[in-house]
């Protein structure tokens, strides 16, 4: 007999390795057996009515289905089953099972007793107490003495629920409310419940204060150029909790967090293997309860690259791939090199004409017994490719036509995304456009040398095309000016503007109209026609203007700043000026009509425009005018300015400049007043009022020069987005056409500076040395930009 077989019929029927189930069965028959009885009886009917029913589809059905009886089909015969011996045999297997015999163990012949009696007994040996002589109930086996022990009556016969029918009695009911009827619902009584009052917590919270101590870092760290400890110290969990904790749970978490930050910073740098222990000590002083946070280090070998492979196709030229490769064999595993290295391959290759390239999931295969690890690099060069056609979609400020005027390259030239990068950088340049995205797209249209041609696609969201700004400032001698300007950047495409302008202050008022076409044919050349009108009305003169005038210009603006600049045009004046009159002693108006050309050119190596911090600046402007009043008289008027910048440290900087002019080819009072060349104020020299310096009239105003000479140095310390400025400016203004050198002229003064993302705010205060009677003891001067 099968022991698997038998051991599950052993189960059912009660043999030796199922002696525990046996007794339970046994138990249950001899409890229940009424209930078994009946059972048996009730199936071998069914059994009886199944097997006389008449099969499916017979007469009778009609009839059985009118009865309410549904035939119950017989069930299938057992398939035949393949003979399997057995593992162990019969005789094997009850050979080994030990035989049982209750002279052995009554208790394996006595019956089970019920729930009740159980727990009644249970009861008993837990208090003492002795059976209830009075109890009307067996149970149902015999002690050792031949007496029947009596136990509690069940109550109902029919147990607790009236089911007669179970196998297994209800549980008796002992709590007495349980069985007794609910009240009537009117007379039913709620308690209302309450709550105790929360009693005030008197407890103070327990900070907990600490000291980290790392320990063994100090090797590793003379073998890196990392600061390991700083880069650690600034991640740190425990150090951002300054030394305090809620508990000490608190800090053995932080602790358990800075382990694993160990082990990453000690990995970023070669260190795979290191051993990082950790604990919390005692703190050093007895007299204030504290912890220390205890890191200690191993750091291990110092994996090095053992082998590097750079899995990729053939280039033009051959080693481009290797040769802008950083790492070298035997050099440590360093992150940062790795990130670096690969990120050179990807802006080398699109760079020398292959703009589809892509560089793979990276490999490091380590060997911790070597200490070293073998480096793998998949790259996808891609085709080489040679600037194609551009197109255009989206929101359009301009059309495809106008995108080449911007590129700095030609159709077949070799591809090279720095030159994509400055198309991209002169689109947003326009300030035309909210986002503007320009991207290389495969044509498979051959260009010659195994290159073919690549489409730039130039994706437009046209920003918002009209501006509305305004600036205020203060000079002494100038007072309060405000200016307000209304742009529409893009009313004449392409890039053509029109902008309106005025200005109203205590000494200037004026409005204004522009056209200005930016990129007008050629990549940063600007076409600027400009009509105005206004009004100055300063201590050396006061005068009416109506002004035309037509530029051309290579400008540098804060987002586009150019090394190269130059600007030439012409320009129209009538004026009524006042001046001063020898004859009457006092001011006349006379007016002057003035027509000229302009030339200028600059060189520009400073980084900032607004707030350079280094390199120099030079410009020249020559001005060939011709002014008609009571005659023709042509003169030249000619500039020189210089600045430089040197930085002593990344917050301190020193700045100087010098200006020259001359006016050559015409008398003094032959030149309209405003044309003339003036010293003194916050763009020449501070401590003195705007245009003050130079020959006085007898009213004790100025009357211009024709010469000039200046000079500024400063010292600029920021902190910050806040700065300090210590400077020192002299100058004066001359007769004659040339420079003097003499009389100069000083002011001294501090100014504050305040620095935001479109320049610098400026706040100067200057008081003129060996001051003369008549002029202020301290000047003022707001604007934008530092003075030069």
């Amino acid at each position: 007999m099968d022991h698997r077989a038998g051991c599950s019929l052993n189960l059912r029927n009660g043999c030796a390795c199922g002696a525990v189930a046996f007794t339970l069965a046994v138990a249950a028959i001899s409890v229940n057996a009424p209930v078994a009885a009946q059972e048996a009886k009730d199936k071998s009917a069914a059994q009886a009515s199944q097997d006389a029913a008449p099969p499916a589809g017979a007469a009778g059905d009609a009839a059985d289905l009118e009865a309410g009886k549904v035939p119950v089909p017989s069930p299938p015969a057992e398939p035949p089953l393949p003979q399997v011996d057995p593992i162990i045999p019969d005789a094997e297997f009850n050979a080994a099972v030990p035989a049982l015999d209750t002279s052995d163990d009554p208790e394996l012949d006595k019956p089970l007793e019920s729930i009740d009696a159980f727990e009644s007994r249970l009861a008993r040996q837990q208090t003492g107490a002795k059976p209830d002589a009075g109890a009307s109930q067996t149970r149902g086996s015999q002690t050792g003495g031949g007496q029947t022990e009596q136990v509690p009556p069940l109550g109902d016969p029919a147990l607790a629920d009236g089911d007669t029918t179970e196998e297994i009695g209800d549980a008796p009911v002992r709590d007495a409310e349980l069985t007794t009827p609910l009240p009537p619902l009117d007379q039913f009584e709620v308690a209302p419940v309450r709550f105790a009052d929360d009693a005030p917590d008197d407890r103070k919270d327990v900070e907990v204060r600490y000291n980290v101590d790392l320990q063994g870092l100090d090797l590793a760290d003379k073998e890196t150029d990392t600061d390991l400890k700083g880069e650690f110290n600034g991640l740190s969990a425990l150090k951002k909790g300054d030394g305090k904790a809620a508990n000490t749970a608190m800090v053995s978490a932080r602790l358990t967090e800075d382990s694993q930050l160990m082990e990453t910073v000690l990995a970023s740098e070669g260190w795979y293997s290191p051993i990082v222990r950790t604990r919390l000590d005692p703190g050093p002083d007895a007299a204030t309860p504290s912890l220390s946070a205890v890191i200690a280090v191993t750091p291990g070998k110092r994996y090095v690259f053992s082998d590097i492979v750079l899995k990729a196709d053939p280039t033009v030229p051959p080693n481009l791939v290797a040769d802008n490769f950083a790492l070298k064999v035997g050099e440590p595993i360093v992150a940062e090199r790795v990130q670096g290295a690969e990120a050179q391959i990807a802006v080398a290759l699109p760079e020398n004409g292959y703009p589809f390239a892509e560089v793979g999931q990276r490999d490091i295969l380590l060997d911790q017994d070597a200490g070293n690890g073998v480096y793998t690099l998949p790259v996808t060069v891609g085709p080489r490719g040679r600037f194609g056609s551009i197109t255009t979609d989206g929101d359009l400020a301009f059309d495809a036509d106008h995108i080449p005027v911007l590129a700095r390259f030609k159709r077949g030239e070799l591809y090279d995304s720095r030159k994509v990068d400055d198309l991209r950088k002169a689109l947003v340049a326009t300030n035309l456009f909210a986002t503007v995205a320009v991207e290389p797209q495969k044509t498979g249209e051959a260009a010659g040398d195994g290159t073919e041609y690549v489409t730039l696609h130039v994706k437009q969201d046209a920003g918002k095309p009209r501006t509305i700004a305004g600036s205020l400032g203060y000079a002494a001698g100038e007072g309060i000016t405000t200016q307000a300007t209304w742009t529409h950047r893009n009313m004449f495409p392409p890039e053509g503007a029109l902008i309106a302008h005025a200005i109203a202050g205590t000494r200037q008022q004026g409005a204004g109209v522009t056209f200005r076409r930016s990129n007008a044919g050629k990549r940063d050349r600007t076409l600027e026609i400009v009509a105005e009108a206004f009004h100055n009305d300063y201590d050396a003169y006061s005068a009416y203007t109506g002004r035309l005038a037509a530029r051309i210009a290579r400008d540098s603006t804060p987002i586009w700043q150019k090394r190269y600049t130059y600007a030439f045009g012409v320009e129209l004046l009538g004026t009524a000026e006042t001046d001063y009159d020898a004859d009457t002693g006092g001011r006349k108006r006379n007016t002057y009509y003035v027509a000229g050309v302009n030339g200028q050119v600059g060189f520009d190596t400073s980084d900032d425009l607004l707030n350079p911090t280094k390199g120099y600046r030079v410009t020249a402007l020559i001005q060939p005018e011709a002014t008609v009043r009571n005659g023709f008289d042509p003169y030249v008027r000619a500039r020189i300015d210089a600045s430089t910048y040197y930085p002593i440290s990344d917050s301190f900087v020193l700045a100087a400049r010098v200006r020259f002019g001359t006016i050559q080819g015409a008398g003094l009072f032959d030149i309209a007043p405003s044309r003339r060349l003036y010293a003194g104020g916050g763009g020449s020299v501070r401590g003195y009022a705007y245009q003050a310096l130079g020959e006085q009239a007898p009213d004790k105003n100025p009357v211009g020069g024709r010469s000039l000479n200046e000079g500024s140095f400063e010292a600029r310390y920021r902190f910050g987005n806040y700065g300090v400025v210590a400077f020192v400016d002299a100058g004066q203004a001359y007769r004659e056409t040339t420079p003097q050198f003499n009389d100069l002229r000083y002011g001294v003064g501090i100014g504050g500076r305040f620095y935001t993302n479109f320049g610098p705010m400026r706040l100067d205060i200057a008081t003129p040395i060996g001051r003369k009677p008549g002029e202020s003891r301290f000047n003022l001067y707001v604007s934008i930009g530092q003075a030069f």
